[in-house]
């Protein structure tokens, strides 16, 4: 007789690893399907940090769920006594009608957010690691920070484990179906059945999602590692912010202080410059004119940092055609499967709510998250 559950998670990384956790709080049954061991570097959940901000310039509906993902941060460091996330600040820079600066404020001003606007002189007086162009200004934020991907993995991991989850790695999903009143999951090794199924399938949604009709991009994406040419002490978190730097031609950066130390460097990337590719064919080799490109923009608004260039690796986004999310039941199959996808490489930050909407979602087929911005069916009639 198969393996039964009340509900079966694909994919444990940022998302998966979540929902397992809130779903086993609940006391559910439940089962996560890995590909690839815990806590691994082959999908988006890795790399050491990832830019949180509550002033959020993508759109104002975001807000409530980041309140909600900032108290979730507190509960998973209580619970696992691990460091997930740290605010030490945050700029948003670029010109004025930027979307960095411009989106910011509006949702600063519209869930009446703490923040402050720094013109070009008074942000290099505060920080002056960043060198910016006389008409830059930002919107500075307290409450901006980082998040610890393999840090917050490991903690939902440990939750779950704790609360009874059956969490098995290196066993892929190979297909699944409906069966009775709830789903059947087969993989290499076995084959399961429970009332409900949470696909979590990051950059292979293409594969495990076909008919959700939306056509993600895959995205290869590079973070690097400089170690500064000044040393270290100007970059250290008490000195130096988290910052999302759009200059006038709408090329997008965005950086961290150096949190791992001396002689660790400082990470950096630009933000939606990657290049299509799938999860079987991406380059993880980068290479030297991609890291020079690195080095000779950051020479115009950080000159101290390309000093050294320590390390790079890549990452993947899963990008919808209009850089939104998809958490929903599933359209299809709405009495058995709900979905999350899509992040569009700004979703880390909301992983512990996410998992708390996937819970909700998987166990009483609603939420009281405001998920309406993310229905896929917004994007069905898009084209491939």
């Amino acid at each position: 007789m198969s393996p039964t559950y009340d509900v079966i998670v694909i994919g444990l990384g940022g998302m998966g690893s979540a929902a397992a956790h809130h779903l086993s709080a609940r006391g559910a049954r439940v089962l996560g399907l890995e590909k690839f061991g815990p806590v691994h570097n082959r999908g988006s959940s890795h790399g050491g940090s990832r830019v949180t901000r509550q002033s959020y310039f993508e759109d104002p509906a975001y807000v409530p769920l980041l309140l909600r993902a900032y108290e979730l941060y507190d509960d998973l460091e209580r619970a696992t006594d691990r460091d997930v996330a740290t605010l030490c600040g945050g700029v948003m820079i670029g010109p004025p009608d930027s979307l960095t600066v411009s989106g910011s404020l509006r949702s600063a001003l519209q869930w009446d957010l703490p923040h402050e606007m720094l013109d070009a002189k008074e942000i290099r007086r505060r920080f002056p690691t960043l060198t910016p162009k006389h008409d830059d200004i930002a919107l500075y934020e307290t409450k901006a920070g980082l998040v610890r991907p393999e840090n917050m993995v490991a903690a939902h991991l440990q939750l779950a484990t704790r609360q009874g989850a059956d969490l098995h790695f290196e066993e892929p999903m190979t297909r699944w179906e409906p069966y009775r009143d709830g789903v059947r999951v087969h993989t290499a090794e076995n084959t399961y059945t429970a009332g409900q199924l949470v696909i979590c399938p990051g950059a292979w949604a293409p594969q495990l999602l076909t008919d959700l009709g939306v056509p993600f991009t895959i995205e290869r994406q590079i973070m690097y590692w400089f170690q500064p040419g000044t040393g270290v002490e100007p970059f250290l978190p008490e000195n130096h912010p988290v910052y999302i730097w759009e200059d006038a031609a709408g090329v997008q950066v965005y950086g961290f202080p150096a949190i791992d130390g001396p002689g660790l460097g400082a990470k950096v990337a630009f933000f939606r410059q990657g290049t299509v590719t799938t999860p079987e064919t991406i380059d993880r080799t980068v290479h030297e004119h991609e890291i020079r490109a690195m080095a000779d923009h950051l020479a115009g608004c950080i000159p101290d940092l390309p000093g050294t260039f320590l390390k790079a690796a890549t990452c993947m986004y899963s990008t919808t055609p209009d850089e939104h999310f998809v958490i929903a039941r599933h359209p299809e199959h709405p009495e058995s499967v709900s979905v999350a996808c899509g992040f569009s490489g700004h979703g880390f930050k909301f992983v512990p709510v996410v998992g708390e909407i996937l819970a909700d979602l998987a166990l009483t087929g609603t939420t009281e998250h405001p998920i309406g911005l993310f229905d896929p069916a917004r994007l069905a009639a898009a084209p491939a």
